[in-house]
């Protein structure tokens, strides 16, 4: 089959010089098995230690007072498997997973895996930088809902600019006894997605998704040049 090169690298943010190693983070030992192709873990492998060294970096640089028992326990929450299923589901890329025969043979850890994949791919393709920014932008670094109150904050940063209030759509799927939901966030002509256990967490992750780009977009030069 032919592997949408293109829409995939879009969601990612990122354009491969080597599509080859796009194609290969995408490939599951199932299809693997099958077509004699090579698989992802390999690169899950070598993802797995891109992703905890930008994310250690990040908080090294970010959360000075904290204690190194307290960064370990809060990095374990940033790259664990449900942080980056998350992930995996706000880009949308799940759903380009190479893999053969029926659901049972992606269970488990297939979805965390493919955002590992992904960054060592990048990190493979593009060095450091590249997958540094791709783990900061759509990983889970800057989105802990346990902390604080990432609705009340994108309120209130709605509210300091005269704008309305945030509009919250939610989706939930799965089973009744093991539901998921899925919500976007809307306001001031952005989106962002946010996914939980609950419907609780799925607007919070959407919402300090949705602040963290707005901050972004009207950050002005002087804070830029403060820091």
């Amino acid at each position: 089959m032919d592997f949408p090169y293109a829409e995939v690298e879009q969601k990612l943010g990122y354009v491969f010089h080597n599509k080859k190693l796009l194609q290969q983070a995408f490939t599951h030992s199932s299809y693997s098995n099958r077509y004699g192709t090579g698989d992802n873990e390999r690169m899950e492998y070598l993802g797995d230690s891109v992703l905890q060294l930008i994310v250690t970096e990040w908080q090294y640089r970010n959360d000075a007072q904290a204690s190194e028992g307290k960064l370990t326990a809060k990095r374990q929450k940033l790259v664990c498997k449900d942080a980056l299923d998350s992930a995996v589901d706000a880009l949308g890329i799940w759903q380009y997973l190479l893999a053969s025969g029926t659901e049972y043979n992606v269970r488990g850890k297939a979805k965390s895996s493919l955002f590992e994949a992904v960054a060592a791919a990048i990190y493979l393709d593009g060095g450091y930088k590249a997958a540094k920014r791709f783990v900061l932008e759509h990983g889970n670094v800057h989105f802990d809902v346990q902390v604080g109150n990432p609705k009340g904050e994108l309120k209130e940063f709605l509210e300091k600019r005269g704008a309305e209030e945030p509009v919250y759509e939610v989706e939930k799927t799965g089973k009744d006894n093991s539901p998921y939901f899925h919500c976007v966030a809307y306001a001031l002509g952005e989106s962002a997605k946010g996914e939980g256990r609950t419907k609780k967490e799925a607007e919070a992750t959407a919402a300090a998704r949705l602040l963290w780009e707005l901050e972004k977009r009207t950050q002005s030069p002087v804070k830029k040049r403060k820091k």
